[in-house]
């Protein structure tokens, strides 16, 4: 596994570096603090946080945690219209909807 970061201070305390390094990380950082560098991934965790994290119960546990991050990253990749995309929806999803016409 590669975990890419930008160089904010959470990255980059010792304990999160052991964890990482506990799992056999790679651990990949941009050069400088700039969210531009990592654009792509600056988007996505925005999004995420933004239509679902900031509006959702806290999980009571990591195990709830997991559950929900993982049908959130389902909807965003097969569900969720994407902007970038005029409004479509995924690949997937609209081979469905079209075959179903």
């Amino acid at each position: 596994m590669i975990h890419h970061s930008d160089r904010g201070v959470q990255y980059c305390c010792n304990q999160y570096i052991d964890r990482l390094q506990a799992i056999k990380a790679t651990i990949s950082m941009t050069e400088d603090y700039k969210p531009t560098d990592n654009a792509i991934a600056e988007r996505v965790n925005g999004i995420i946080k933004q239509e679902w994290l900031y509006r959702m119960k806290r999980p009571s546990d990591v195990v709830a945690a997991r559950e929900s991050l993982a049908g959130i990253i389902d909807f965003y990749n097969n569900r969720r219209p994407h902007r970038s995309n005029r409004d479509m929806l995924p690949p997937v999803r609209l081979r469905e909807a079209l075959t179903c016409v």
